[in-house]
């Protein structure tokens, strides 16, 4: 499913000081996020012998990688509330590309994406060598996509994903589908599991459209992730941790993502 607006926005503007700004920021973080990669392939290969799925050490890089990502494009991030560490899920309202570092900087997390993500020009490749759970939204794979998950949570990694399977451009949250919440609820899981909802709101750059950080609807990756780069002044987004909801808690999935998005919706409106 991709989120389509009544109106959309105007395309991004490129002027040529936008490309003095975006080029250099452009080959400083192909050099980090390729160094980065480099430096978790190798630290994998030890670290997947002695400690198997789990990732001790190349979860840290990984976080370390974004933190410097955000500062190199100025993005500002102001965090409220506390993250959750231990296995459990997260689930937040999804606006952007840009939300994957922003979340990622916050906590040591492993994302749960579309299939389709793992095709993706550059993004796919760094998210398949990263450990991001990829699922396809089909039925008949449903319960084995929730075995999986249920896998994950056991050894304890914190699960991320966006429930409202779709980007928007920042200024909604949409409805939460239920589905993967199944997996939360299954048996063998620990009686104090939990998630955690977190709410993203973007704030555009000083004269820029209110959507300007909103990635939706038809538009392209790179022009997008240009424009970003090419920004003088950079806004802010805001993340907010919700207090995590008790599984045990909730009677079944469908509860449970209603109280997950009605967290989700009273931060980001509040």
């Amino acid at each position: 499913m991709t989120w389509v607006p009544d109106a959309p926005p105007p395309p991004p503007t490129m002027r040529w000081w936008h490309w003095l700004i975006a080029l250099p920021r452009l080959v400083l973080l192909a050099a980090l996020i390729l160094l980065g990669l480099a430096l978790y392939l190798a630290v994998r290969l030890i670290e997947r012998p002695l400690a198997g799925g789990r990732r001790p050490v190349t979860a840290r890089i990984q976080q370390e990688v974004c933190r410097a990502t955000l500062a190199v494009i100025g993005l500002r991030v102001e965090r409220k509330g506390a993250p959750m560490h231990e296995g459990g899920a997260l689930v937040a309202n999804h606006a952007s590309w840009l939300d994957i570092f922003v979340l990622v900087a916050g906590q040591r997390l492993t994302f749960v994406a579309k299939a389709e993500v793992a095709g993706w020009a550059v993004i796919g490749w760094l998210a398949r060598a990263t450990g991001t759970l990829f699922i396809r939204r089909d039925r008949k794979e449903a319960g084995a996509q929730v075995a999986q998950i249920a896998e994950r949570v056991g050894r304890d990694e914190l699960l991320l994903f966006f429930p409202e399977g779709t980007s928007t451009d920042g200024r909604r949250v949409l409805p939460f589908k239920a589905t993967l919440f199944a997996a939360f609820l299954g048996p063998g899981l620990a009686e104090d599991l939990r998630v955690q909802p977190i709410a993203l709101r973007y704030t555009a750059p000083p004269g820029e459209d209110p959507r300007a950080y909103g990635w939706f609807g038809a538009m392209g990756f790179a022009p997008h992730f240009l424009w970003v780069l090419g920004r003088p002044r950079q806004g802010r987004v805001e993340v907010r941790y919700g207090a995590p909801i008790a599984v045990r808690e909730v009677p079944s999935r469908k509860a449970l993502a209603a109280a997950a998005e009605a967290a989700v919706r009273g931060m980001f409106e509040g």
